[in-house]
């Protein structure tokens, strides 16, 4: 059987400012298609991840160095890596990670060698003032289901969920629920997971809590985490 590729779309850009970043931030919130439903066999789950030079802090800087990784999983297992050196686009900002590093997730998500059943990464999806966060946009782009995972809500609010593993509480907005705490160990503190493009609630907490069996922290998305800083270290090995 072929393996299928994500193939790049050349004509798709990401908005070069914040003015064109709202507005298709407020597009994405009003796009809908039907829920992933995951296969009865293990997930192949992708996951993304990137940083920045050792002892940056503050908003950052466009041109600010990054270097950047995608990983595939199955069971917990690492099947492939593809690292990436590039830049950021724009100072952090509130509501606008996308300009910083959307970029740069998508080009390492399409240089993977076969194509994930869901994308993890480091963001919010409904939990955003437009309703439309890094992990709702990247799916989009990438035509791929997308969960959030993130160690705070940005917007949301909700109390904490019993001290038990599997245990969730919803967040809200207002009235409106965008995510929800997972207690993923018992004893630590629990995740903000974020439904992104295509996956709803249940099935989010679903995904996470198979990929959290023995770490707080998804197991794809700790395994980006590590690619990521391994290259850093690599360019950069001066602490």
């Amino acid at each position: 059987m072929a393996v299928q590729t994500l193939c790049v779309d050349h004509g798709a850009m990401w908005p070069a400012d914040a003015d064109a970043l709202v507005a298709r931030q407020h597009q994405i919130a009003t796009l809908s298609a039907p829920p992933w439903q995951p296969s009865a066999g293990p997930v192949l789950a992708g996951a993304c991840w990137v940083c920045f030079p050792r002892g940056c802090t503050g908003p950052g800087a466009a041109g600010d160095p990054a270097w950047t990784a995608a990983v595939l999983v199955r069971d917990g297992s690492l099947l492939a890596a593809h690292v990436s050196a590039g830049a950021a686009r724009a100072p952090y900002a509130a509501g606008l990670l996308a300009l910083r590093v959307g970029p740069l997730l998508e080009e390492v998500a399409r240089g993977l060698p076969e194509v994930p059943d869901v994308v993890l990464l480091d963001g919010t999806g409904r939990d955003h003032p437009r309703r439309a966060g890094l992990a709702l946009h990247l799916g989009v782009e990438l035509g791929l289901p997308t969960v959030g995972v993130t160690h705070r809500p940005l917007l949301a609010r909700g109390e904490w969920p019993r001290d038990d593993r599997g245990a969730t509480s919803p967040l809200r907005i207002g009235a409106e629920v965008v995510g929800c705490w997972l207690r993923t160990r018992p004893g630590v503190r629990p995740l903000a997971v974020h439904p992104g493009w295509r996956v709803d609630v249940r099935t989010a907490v679903e995904l996470v809590l198979h990929a959290t069996e023995t770490q707080r922290t998804p197991e794809p998305l700790r395994l980006a985490r590590h690619e990521a800083r391994a290259a850093r270290s690599a360019a950069d090995p001066e602490p």
